[in-house]
């Protein structure tokens, strides 16, 4: 018997693509989620009414290096990942790539390997795997090592092509100047999301690369080449085209609200924005600094820099993110929540429901206040991701 076992009214409830009033927020049986008329619930259905705000899916996060006091970069384990997922999972992030910042050849394999084992272990929340580097350009590196990063050899091409055989989603960020068109395609035939990012190429370049099958564009105006009058670089060839998405840190701090709402306004497709925390070992932690790759990273003001002020990943959570789209930058809500649950899960090779409320989605968040105030929600969990 698969019947409605409770049902939430009452609120708003965005399902991952729409937003819904005087619905139902049904769990059934089998713990999957559904959103149903509120008239049409059976009268045996124990009902909870909640006064307003808002339900959402749980998020869906392509970018995060580290969380709960730890970076995946300082150690690739299992109990890493695990504590990076739960911290994450505390404001409301049901699935996340853990990810991998340039590094060492022997690190990026025992990366793959340690999530790899953590999905076999059905680690919650953790689906796939993101390598941001080494394959970058130097000029646009931003906190990542420059002495680690390199053109990208057949050795790594094929240490890749063995993670997408191996893991279900897997995301690379790389510079076109560090990799052919041949190696990109490759990549992209494999099921791999090719994105570029902390590239100086010019939108020329960055066009080959989409047309060899690169679909995004790591943290949309950082660490790239710029939109100009005589050049577009990457910035300009992401924004004229209708095919090619684009991950969004929307913290008010490495990218001015302004500059938002016009990216927005410019593509083609602006749903294809989403955003990501590109969050650090601060994530669900009280931690003032840590390190990345030997170097001191200070938190501040909600800002991670190095001791030379390079930015260095965020001091984000996903609610934040939203509150900052749909109050500074002016994003439609029913938009915003897709940026952070349904448009992300797209890119992945493998969804299983994730980022809607439906089927077999795992969780929802309940914003008791709405958006308006992010930090006042409670996580509505069913199954788990993993």
């Amino acid at each position: 018997m698969n019947g409605p076992v409770k049902a939430y009214i009452g609120a708003q409830i965005h399902d991952g693509q729409t937003l819904h009033t005087d619905q139902a927020l049904v769990v059934n049986a089998d713990r999957s989620l559904s959103v149903q008329s509120r008239h049409a619930l059976s009268t045996d259905c124990p009902v909870e009414t909640l006064n307003g705000g808002l339900i959402t899916p749980g998020f869906v996060d392509l970018q995060v290096n580290g969380g709960g006091g730890v970076m995946f970069n300082d150690d690739q384990s299992v109990g890493t990942l695990r504590t990076m997922a739960e911290a994450h999972a505390t404001a409301g992030t049901q699935a996340l790539l853990p990810t991998l910042i340039t590094d060492t050849p022997e690190r990026t394999r025992a990366a793959i390997d340690a999530v790899e084992q953590a999905i076999a272990e059905k680690i919650s929340g953790i689906v796939g795997i993101h390598l941001e580097g080494p394959h970058l350009s130097v000029a646009r590196k931003g906190a990542h090592d420059p002495h680690l990063i390199r053109p990208m050899s057949d050795e790594d091409l094929r240490l890749m092509l063995s993670a997408a055989e191996r893991l279900a989603n897997v995301m690379v960020t790389l510079a076109p100047e560090n990799a052919t068109t041949a190696q990109i395609r490759s990549l992209a035939d494999a099921g791999i999301v090719v994105s570029l990012g902390h590239t100086d190429a010019d939108a020329a370049t960055c066009h080959a690369a989409f047309d060899a099958g690169a679909r995004c564009v790591t943290h949309l105006f950082n660490a790239m080449s710029q939109l100009g009058s005589r050049e577009p670089g990457l910035v300009g060839a992401t924004l004229v085209r209708d095919d090619i998405y684009a991950g969004l840190i929307a913290d008010g701090v490495h990218v001015h609200p302004a500059t938002m709402r016009i990216a927005l306004s410019a593509k083609p497709q602006s749903e294809r924005i989403f955003l990501v925390t590109d969050a650090m070992a601060t994530a669900g932690s009280s931690i003032k600094s840590f390190l990345i790759n030997g170097r001191e990273v200070f938190r501040k003001n909600q800002r991670l820099t190095l001791a030379d002020g390079t930015l260095a990943g965020a001091d984000l959570e996903m609610p934040r993110a939203l509150s900052v789209m749909i109050g500074s930058v002016g994003d439609d809500i029913a938009r915003a929540v897709a940026r952070a649950t349904a448009t992300p899960a797209t890119l992945l090779r493998e969804d299983n429901g994730l980022g809607h409320l439906r089927g077999t989605a795992q969780s929802a968040v309940y914003f008791k206040g709405g958006l308006s105030n992010p930090v006042d929600f409670k996580v509505i969990g069913t199954r788990k991701a993993g």
